[in-house]
């Protein structure tokens, strides 16, 4: 892991999601923040399904890399709640 702490800005969709446990959750479907507020983001846990809203607070680190490792289990990441994707622009 980095030494250096990563930007939230840096965060892109499709970055692997990483529980606690060091189990893979998912990937990164849409980041959002405002300014230089980081609110959470937005991941696929599995094909079908909607993605599940991970807070800024569950993010422990992000590496620069393209993995975002979260403070909960993958367990716990996976029964976040399910939230509409963002419409396409």
């Amino acid at each position: 892991m980095n030494e250096q702490p990563v930007s939230w800005l840096l965060i892109e969709k499709g970055w692997d999601v990483i529980g606690s446990d060091g189990e893979h959750v998912g990937k990164v479907e849409e980041v959002e923040g405002e300014g230089d507020i980081f609110s959470g983001l937005l991941v696929t846990t599995h094909l079908f399904g909607k993605p599940r809203m991970v807070s800024a607070d569950q993010v422990a680190e992000i590496d620069d890399d393209g993995r975002v490792h979260l403070s909960i289990s993958s367990d716990e990441a996976k029964r976040l709640p399910e939230r509409e994707p963002p419409e396409p622009a």
